[in-house]
């Protein structure tokens, strides 16, 4: 295994833990690390439920919360779910390099747009973070506030 992969699988776990502790509050399970030369330079999670924000999604909580930077060309986006398009167009204005993804299957997102604007996308398919939307999914009623935060009716 490369160190890359290990450092991949490690900042994704973060990210995970990330999620687990929004669905304990309440949330959804989707979790966000930001990472500069092997630190995390943030860290959040989806807050929609928990904050009343439409916009708090995990990966713009974790953008906030790493702060202001002077660049982010030189960081990695670790996100248990497929962007949307918000968060991907977050991604791309801040120049973000590359973005490992946990899963897809329960969320397409937009991974071939961000491919098409130069961002190195690595999808790793993780079964941690495909069981987490399913544990959060079949919970009564979270089906209905899952389509809130991704805008389908």
């Amino acid at each position: 295994m490369t160190d890359e992969l290990k450092d991949d699988r490690y900042f994704l776990a973060e990210a995970l833990a990330e999620a687990e502790k929004g669905m304990a509050d309440g949330g959804l399970p989707i979790g966000a690390v930001l990472v500069r030369g092997g630190e995390i330079i943030g860290r959040g999670h989806n807050q929609r439920v928990q904050q009343g924000d439409p916009i708090a999604h995990g990966e713009m909580d974790c953008f906030r919360k790493a702060g202001r930077q002077k660049t982010y060309s030189d960081t990695v986006l670790y996100t248990t779910l497929s962007p949307c398009m918000m968060c991907t167009g977050t991604i791309i204005q801040f120049g973000v390099p590359r973005v490992v993804v946990g899963e897809a299957e329960n969320f397409e997102g937009n991974m071939p747009f961000l491919r098409e604007r130069g961002v190195e996308v690595v999808l790793m398919d993780d079964e941690g973070c495909k069981d987490a939307m399913r544990r959060f999914l079949a919970v009564p009623g979270n089906l209905a506030l899952w389509h809130e935060d991704i805008a389908e009716d």
